[in-house]
């Protein structure tokens, strides 16, 4: 591989602090160390790219650098025994496009334990039709169901329904047949949520209670959120008894007002979801279940795709509040 080249989208940062984008040429000797060499054929665009390609410093340290935290292709190169060239893999979360040069372009080299192999019955375009969103809101419904939160136990709230991770919980939810009410985004996107499977449409402001009541009325079996702040805490406070709330993001906000009380009153359980760092054996339980029972058949109504020429114009535009779905990246 000695002095081939490939183009990505590289970050830098320039003298006075601000950060500028530009498609380039790398060389693949430059890539960092690691067992596997895989030739990108899919990445996805995610809010956390977004933030690396702006120059936010809690996402990525160093520049230059490449963001995309998803990548699906083809093995070229590998010195792990578990990997041989020609197989088709997925690599998400873990350090990929944050500190390390990520999806956005055509080749990644990354450790072997990063690795997933492509489940069957799920293409690698597919495959970044979910990516991080997908595994994430596919692993919040997992532990929302492995909570006891069923069907019959009444309405869920999916919150940021809109965003990718929100707009892939509503779908699986709705196949399982979940009544599932969404909260709908800046723009107004009820039609489409319902497409996807939501029963009920509600909007930021009948979802956001900024009084100081302990607890509200009784209006959800279990929530996905995806947002944090007030939004998250009137979810708890709405939350029946026994009910689970499972959190994966603070795109509203870091901050949780809230009190006890609907903890040792209700008996409610919030679990956090992190699936940048989901053990290796959960990781490949939760893709086959995407690929098979939990796999959506209205994909492409979720999704848009864009060259890799084109994805700095999509990152303003999800920065700007104005995307929804999954947006994937094509490579070559």
């Amino acid at each position: 591989m000695a002095d081939k080249t490939y183009k990505a989208l590289l970050v830098e940062e320039t003298e006075d602090k601000k950060y500028v984008r530009k498609l380039t040429e790398l060389s693949v000797d430059s890539l960092p160390p690691g067992e596997v060499l895989v030739k990108v054929q899919y990445s996805s665009l995610n809010f956390k790219d977004a933030l690396s390609a702006s120059g936010n410093k809690g996402v990525t340290k160093q520049y230059p650098h490449t963001p995309g935290i998803d990548a699906a292709g083809v093995v070229e190169e590998s010195s792990s025994p578990d990997f041989k060239a020609g197989e088709e893999v997925i690599v998400t979360s873990y350090d990929l496009g944050m500190n390390t040069s990520g999806g956005f372009g055509q080749y990644i080299r990354v450790p072997a334990d990063w690795v997933v192999r492509r489940p069957e019955n799920l293409t690698l375009r597919e495959s970044m039709v979910y990516g991080t969103a997908g595994f994430t809101a596919a692993l919040s419904v997992y532990r929302l169901t492995g909570y006891g939160v069923s069907p019959e136990s009444g309405d869920v709230l999916v919150t940021g329904g809109t965003g990718g991770v929100g707009s892939i919980a509503v779908s699986i939810l709705s196949k399982m047949g979940y009544s599932v009410t969404a909260v709908n985004g800046i723009v107004d996107e009820t039609d489409y949520l319902k497409e996807i499977g939501a029963k009920s449409v509600i909007s930021i402001e009948e979802a956001t209670d900024t009084g100081q009541r302990p607890m509200l009325k009784v209006r959800w079996a279990g929530v996905i959120d995806t947002l944090g702040g007030d939004i998250l805490s009137t979810a708890i406070r709405s939350t029946a008894p026994g009910g689970g709330i499972t959190c994966c993001g603070n795109v509203t906000s870091p901050e949780l007002p809230i009190t006890v009380f609907p903890f040792i009153l209700r008996g409610i359980t919030l679990m956090g979801i992190d699936s940048q760092n989901c053990p290796m054996p959960l990781r490949q339980k939760v893709w086959d279940k995407i690929a098979d029972e939990w796999k959506i058949p209205w994909l492409d109504r979720i999704t848009s795709e864009t060259p890799l020429t084109e994805v700095s114009d999509r990152i303003d535009k999800m920065l700007q509040g104005k995307s929804r779905g999954r947006t994937i990246v094509r490579l070559w």
